[in-house]
Formats: C-alpha cells, sequence, structure tokens
C-alpha cells in the first residue's frame, strides 16, 4: 500500500479501484502517461474508464481520439459496463475521434509530421474545455515509418505538445518481443509507464498490473492482479505491511456456548481470525456454520465462500444437525458465494473476495476449505494470498473463519494449507476422529489463542441431530 504522495507533484485520480492507492493519488496531472500491453490486456478499456471517471467523479470533460475502432464500436464495446457514451457525448463532456491513418500513402510519399493531428486534437480539446485526452493506440500514428531519428523527433513533439496544451493524457501502444512497446521509443518520453499483462499459467488467465516508471512519485513496483467485470477494471493493491491495525477487545460468541466457556473470556475476540482443522467428516463446515448463526444472530452479516458445496446444498446439510439458515440468505444478512477454487487463479479469488467484501460489508467472513487453494498454487502463494486477505480484514476489524482440510496420519508441520496459515491465525481449533477401542471418538482441541486463556486438554464432541455437543472438561488455562 502506497500512501506517500508528493505534494510538489499533482496528481490526476484515474477512477480506477486500487490504482490511485497504488499511485499516491492517480496519475501525473497535465502530464502524459504510457499505457502498454499485448492485444487483448484491457489498454482501451483502461483508458475509457479514465475518462468515464474523470467526466463523472471529477467533471472533467475528456477526449478520446482512436486510431482503430470507430465512435459507434467504442460505444457498443463498454455499453455492457454501463458507460453511455453517447449520453455523454450528446452533453459535450466526451469528444470521440476516429481518425484513420493509411500507412500506405506514408509509404509512397515518405513525408510525415503531426501538424495535422495538433490541429485536429486541439479543436476537439477546445470544443468541450477538455481536461483529459487518449489517444489509443500509438503504433497506428507511426506504423509506416522506419526512421528512427524522424520516429523519435515526432513523439517527442506529441508529447511536448499535450504537456503545454496541459491535459492528462494516457496514450496506450501494443507491446513488443523485447521492448515495453513495438517501437520501443515512447517509454523514453513518458513522464509514467503502466505496463498490462494478461497471462496463462496451468490453464488459469491472470491479468497483472505494473507500474514501470513514474517521475518525480513514489509508487508500489509490484506486479498487481486486476480484473476485468460489469463494473469495469478494479486492481488490488497489496496491503499495509506495517501491522498498524487497530484490534478490538470485544468478546463475541462462536455459537456454542460450551465452545465458548473453553476460553478464559467467554468467547474469541472480534475482528481476529480463526483456523479450524480437520481430517474430512470432523465437522469443519458445521462449526463453520456455528459461526455463521452467531454472527447473524447479533445481526451482523456474513459473507460465506464455499470451496466445496453449492448454496443450497450447504444449508440443506445443515438440517441434519438442527441448523436452519435459510431465514439468514432470505434476509440478506448471510451471503454465500460459492465456486470452484479452479475457476480462477490465486490473486482473481482474492481480487474478487476483496471486491465483494467491499461490495457486502460483513461484519464475518469465512472461507471453506482454504486447502481447496493448495490446487491452483503452491504453499507460499496461497500464504501470500490469505496474508492480504487477512490485513484486509483485521484493517476493517473483520473476524474471519478458515477451515482446511487435513490428512490421517499429519502433524502441523506436515500439511501445505495449515503450514501456510497457522502461524497467521489468531486462534486455532483442531478437529479430529480417532478409533479408541474399535469405536470412533470425535475430539476437539483448541491449539492457541492468542491474547486469551483457554482448555488446553483434548475435549470430546458428539454430532447428534440437534447439533454439536461438546463433553467439555474442567476449565484449564493455558496459551
Amino acid at each position: 500500500m502506497i500512501n506517500q504522495t508528493n505534494p510538489n507533484l499533482p496528481k490526476t485520480p484515474t477512477g480506477i479501484t486500487g490504482l490511485d492507492e497504488i499511485t499516491g493519488g492517480g496519475i501525473p496531472k497535465g502530464r502524459p502517461t504510457l499505457i502498454c500491453g499485448s492485444a487483448g490486456c484491457g489498454k482501451t478499456l483502461f483508458a475509457m474508464q479514465f475518462l468515464v471517471g474523470g467526466i463523472m467523479d471529477q467533471n472533467e470533460p475528456g477526449v478520446f481520439m482512436s486510431f482503430e475502432e470507430s465512435a459507434p464500436d467504442l460505444a457498443q464495446n463498454v455499453k455492457s459496463l454501463g458507460f453511455d457514451l453517447d449520453k455523454l457525448r450528446a452533453e459535450k463532456k466526451l469528444y470521440i475521434d476516429h481518425v484513420h491513418v493509411e500507412r500506405s500513402e506514408i509509404e509512397e510519399t515518405g513525408e510525415y509530421d503531426l501538424e495535422g493531428l495538433f490541429i485536429r486534437l486541439n479543436h476537439a480539446i477546445d470544443s468541450i474545455g477538455a481536461k483529459r485526452v487518449v489517444l489509443d493506440t500509438v503504433e497506428s500514428l507511426f506504423g509506416g515509418i522506419e526512421n528512427e531519428a524522424l520516429l523519435r523527433s515526432e513523439l517527442r513533439r506529441l508529447f511536448i505538445w499535450l504537456k503545454t496544451k496541459g491535459v492528462t493524457a494516457i496514450i496506450t501502444g501494443e507491446r513488443g518481443e523485447n521492448t515495453f512497446t513495438r517501437q520501443g521509443l515512447e517509454e523514453y518520453v513518458s513522464d509514467c509507464v503502466i505496463l498490462l499483462d494478461f497471462r496463462v499459467i496451468d490453464q488459469i488467465a491472470t491479468r497483472r498490473l505494473r507500474i514501470v516508471k513514474y517521475r518525480g512519485s513514489t509508487h508500489g513496483t509490484n506486479e498487481y492482479p486486476f480484473l476485468i467485470d460489469e463494473h469495469g477494471i478494479s486492481v488490488l493493491p497489496i496491503t499495509s505491511l506495517k501491522l498498524d491495525y487497530k484490534t478490538s477487545r470485544d468478546i463475541i460468541s462462536t455459537g456454542l456456548p460450551a465452545l465458548d466457556n473453553m476460553f478464559a473470556l467467554g468467547g474469541m475476540f472480534r475482528g481476529g481470525s480463526t483456523l479450524v482443522t480437520g481430517t474430512a467428516g470432523t465437522a469443519k463446515t458445521i462449526l463453520a456454520a456455528y459461526f455463521s448463526k452467531s454472527s447473524c444472530d447479533r445481526n451482523e452479516p456474513v459473507l460465506y465462500f464455499s470451496f466445496e458445496e453449492s448454496p443450497d446444498q450447504f444449508m440443506r446439510n445443515m438440517h441434519s444437525v438442527g441448523l436452519h439458515l435459510e431465514p439468514y440468505a432470505n434476509s440478506g444478512l448471510l451471503k454465500i458465494h460459492a465456486s470452484r477454487p479452479s475457476l480462477q487463479g490465486l490473486e482473481m479469488h482474492l481480487l474478487n473476495l476483496h471486491k465483494l467484501i467491499e461490495t457486502h460489508r460483513p461484519k464475518t467472513v469465512i472461507v471453506d476449505p482454504i486447502s481447496s487453494l493448495i490446487t491452483i498454487g503452491s504453499s507460499s502463494e496461497v500464504r501470500g494470498m490469505l496474508v492480504r486477505l487477512m490485513d484486509m480484514m483485521k484493517m476493517r476489524s473483520i473476524s474471519a473463519y478458515f477451515t482446511s482440510l487435513t490428512h490421517t496420519g499429519y502433524n502441523e508441520n506436515s500439511d501445505a494449507t495449515v503450514d501456510a496459515v497457522s502461524s497467521l491465525a489468531d486462534t486455532w481449533i483442531d478437529l479430529r476422529n480417532e478409533d479408541r477401542n474399535g469405536k470412533r471418538t470425535r475430539t476437539f482441541l483448541i491449539v492457541k489463542s492468542r491474547g486469551m486463556g483457554h482448555v488446553t486438554q483434548p475435549s470430546e464432541f458428539s454430532i447428534t441431530d440437534g447439533g454439536l455437543i461438546l463433553h467439555t472438561p474442567e476449565k484449564q488455562s493455558g496459551s
């Protein structure tokens, strides 16, 4: 997370969720910014969202000069995102100009300069008082020029002219084989360069953004995943590593009074993170359902992410233990989002989690199970994702519950997902099925609970039609 801004460098908000946080306020005001990337990575959408965001949020009219797509095509392509370009044009807030450049004419005459473009662009800017300008894409302007000196000279003229005009400009360009753009020159004359990337690894597609350079400003230097959905582009910034979030001393119930009594303060801290581990059939999901119901009973919204069961199946199965969650789902207190882990990569899952949390503003978030994520990423990658997710929730004082499937005969240092997240969780509860004299016995152990004493010995429990019944030993404080 980038919080430092340079007061001497004015910035223009982009209107793209997450990007202004990474750039410390936006792209440089009154200067050109280059957006480069391969075909289909989202350059044109990025540029259009920048213009529409400026019009809607900052009351800054904009000019979109396209060298590939016509105005009707552009309007049709972004209509699904809720962008009504025709309306903005009618209101004189947006000016779209399609400029067709014939490369054969350039090759035949051998003459080329941008004077005509400057006149045309100047008219467009002045006609609506534009503060923002987009040129999409720059390759079409210079595709027929082989003289590198002339190319560099005209590019420099273009950027200087835009600066002189005082507009905040975005110029898009196709990525070259070993350069950020096909000509390999634009990045040297641009004040800010942002690279968009679209890659497919193990049949999973991921879009990423990286700020290559930003003159006069600090900025995030990592690769950041971004998502294109019905609301446009969203970028997920890396969360703060300062561990400066506030913590609560409030105690909340787990939904099981007997379990609450196993903690010295009669429950768990609000805003904490809880890991529940166990082999198949040890009641991890049932325990998560109790957490959900308890939060709903406090009139606190719950966001439940299921990687194995559909919402209907999850709620149906909970009937077998006397939990009826449909009223909470129908009232909107309980939101269940179900999908297979293989639907997308880890970072895209994280971005979706982030967006859903921002939309629904839950007080409790449950991820069941995180062990499914190991199928689409390594232990270190899963840990990295969960660190960011946990930090995001702690900064919002959201209580987090994670379940993780372990395997028979495991120890806490041998399971990939347990190893990835156990040290991060505030509370760790381990559930087991044990064979004692030919009879299966269910056991329950609080491995740790930060900042609070708890029962330290295993307890037996049963699953009945009426729910979980814990056969608790006498409370014994420990850590």
